[in-house]
């Protein structure tokens, strides 16, 4: 066969394809062809027929996509496993557990209802790397390259596996340390009415937990609507109002989560990598002295991991590139500001749930209150994060304005700071981040950048 790898990726951003449902490129058609390239590296050299599951979150879509992928596997003459609606994170560990040859799924994560999207995990459980998704995009481009579908009994078949629900969550629970109970802790956990609306409650009401539930009637159009880990007030809210212990924010497809203390104070991604490192360290769990986050985490992290002993390995925005930099370094604990947390020493990508427990054991084993353990765990650094919606797309490097302020931004910062303008992968939005000791002085530049970045676009159109 022809040699079809390559590097360049147009359909794929960092966390796989995503876009409006039903327009290019998340249309049916554009699926049907997935489901065919991914069958083919699958099931490339194997003397099986390739075996490939499927698993989606709540939003309406996922049904004219499901379907379409599912007609590419079998065209290609696979086996397909239909999930329903299931944590990204349960498609993850279901790929590994059943040994199929690739997991997908379909979930636009925290975007709003109207988007959709499609991620691949190979069959150890983790995301593809860039160079495979290059590939597959080859294919789909140039379908030759796979030679002839399949005919007669040739064809694949797809079945529904009814049990994917309780085997992830017995999975899940069994992360949880044996010799403790959730008895007598009262929990709030928004599912965002997305795909941890059944699985999310379960496991921590069979751990013993009293459990509030909000965010569990999907309805295929409010999937992060107004809750979850996108709007963690209503979780803040209930949290006052049934004083319970934690509050528990996930996000569409339960891939990240936002904690909530029994204040009502949000506890983000960095500070639970702060209070885990430190309990992992203690106990002589922190491999490699190391914890691997992306250039959005704050500094107060990066102050908290040196002063273990450890180091803070910093990775460009995308939980997939802060999985890879963890398995290339040795390490075991890593995430995300916005909550993407990875241990692997029990999953192979981001797990709101099992991030939830983890939190939940440290509490139980220390006695202490969340509020107390995250204050104790970093001293956070005044950090302003700023979205802007411009009309066009230009390369940083030809921002001339902004990269003039940028720099001057920088050195009145020095040492004491630091400024990052980045694109989003996921959404058409310019990033801005600005971390340092004024955070009035902070807002002022941000705003700054803001205006140099809508020069240049202006300029260019």
């Amino acid at each position: 066969m022809t040699d079809t790898k390559q590097t360049t990726r147009h359909l794929f951003g960092t966390d796989g394809i995503r876009g409006v449902a039903n327009e290019h490129p998340m249309t049916p058609e554009l699926a049907l062809k997935l489901g065919r390239a991914v069958t083919f590296v699958a099931g490339r050299g194997k003397t099986h027929t390739p075996r490939i599951l499927i698993g989606k979150d709540t939003r309406l879509s996922c049904y004219m996509l499901e379907t379409a992928l599912a007609s590419g596997v079998c065209s290609m003459g696979g086996e397909v496993h239909l999930c329903g609606p299931l944590p990204t994170p349960a498609v993850a560990h279901l790929t590994s557990s059943m040994r199929v040859d690739a997991g997908v799924v379909i979930s636009a994560s925290h975007n709003p209802y109207e988007d959709n999207g499609i991620k691949i995990f190979a069959t150890d459980g983790f995301k593809l790397p860039d160079d495979a998704e290059a590939e597959i995009e080859q294919l789909m481009s140039d379908e030759g390259l796979m030679g002839p579908r399949r005919t007669g009994a040739a064809i694949g078949r797809a079945e529904r596996l009814d049990d994917a629900r309780g085997r992830y969550v017995a999975f899940v629970k069994n992360t949880f340390p044996r010799d403790l109970s959730l008895d007598g802790v009262r929990i709030v956990v928004d599912a965002a009415n997305g795909a941890a609306y059944r699985v999310a409650p379960l496991v921590f009401d069979e751990l013993g937990a009293s459990v509030t539930a909000l965010g569990v009637k999907p309805d295929g159009v409010n999937i992060n609507e107004d809750g979850g880990a996108l709007h963690p007030e209503n979780v803040q809210a209930e949290v006052i109002k049934r004083r319970a212990h934690i509050g528990i924010a996930l996000d569409g497809d339960a891939d990240r989560v936002i904690v909530i203390d029994e204040r009502g104070q949000v506890v983000d991604g960095d500070a639970v990598m702060a209070m885990c490192a430190q309990r992992m360290a203690r106990e002589g769990q922190l491999r490699n002295a190391g914890v691997v986050a992306t250039v959005m985490s704050n500094l107060g992290l990066e102050r908290a991991v040196a002063a273990l002993g450890a180091r803070l390995v910093r990775t460009p925005v995308g939980d997939r590139y802060v999985v890879e930099a963890m398995r290339q370094g040795g390490y075991n604990l890593g995430g995300e500001q916005s909550g993407h947390l990875l241990f692997l020493d029990h999953t192979t990508t981001g797990d709101g749930t099992i991030a939830a427990l983890q939190v939940l054991a440290l509490m139980m084993r220390t006695g202490q209150s969340l509020s107390e353990l995250a204050r104790a765990a970093m001293e956070r650094v005044p950090q302003v994060l700023e979205s802007i919606s411009l009309p066009s797309r230009r390369p940083l490097a030809e921002m001339a304005t902004l990269a003039q302020v940028q720099k001057r931004v920088e050195g009145e910062l020095g040492a004491e700071g630091r400024v990052l303008v980045r694109w989003s992968g996921t959404e058409p939005k310019l990033r801005i981040m600005l971390e340092g000791p004024d955070e009035r002085r902070l807002r002022d530049w941000s705003k700054e950048l803001a205006e140099a970045a809508a020069r240049d676009v202006a300029v260019a159109s």
